[in-house]
């Protein structure tokens, strides 16, 4: 029978800063949404409906200026917007780009 090959592992410093920069990227981007919820509320910035743990999951977070990759701490480039409100914005924007072409 073959013996399976053994991975080395790595130092604990090594492993350390391994497990901080997955942390740090995992917190810089993939939280934004829970981050905009903190600091805006449950609310859509629209229509101003509010939202319930039940019901949150129709709440999305849009980027102001459209770049999702811009997420600054203080939430200056979100907006919670339900899921309607959020269809609307973005449908408006394409039907003024065909109508003015």
């Amino acid at each position: 029978m073959k013996r399976p090959k053994t991975v080395p592992l790595p130092d604990s410093a090594t492993a350390e800063a391994l497990i901080r920069r997955m942390r740090d990227e995992r917190d810089s981007t993939s939280t934004y949404r829970v981050k905009s919820l903190r600091i805006h509320g449950p609310v859509c910035a629209r229509c101003g409906r509010e939202f319930t743990s039940a019901t949150l999951h129709l709440l999305t977070v849009h980027h102001k200026d459209g770049n999702h990759h811009n997420n600054p701490p203080d939430g200056s480039n979100w907006e919670n917007l339900c899921s309607h409100c959020h269809d609307d914005l973005h449908s408006r924007g394409l039907l003024g780009d065909y109508l003015n072409s």
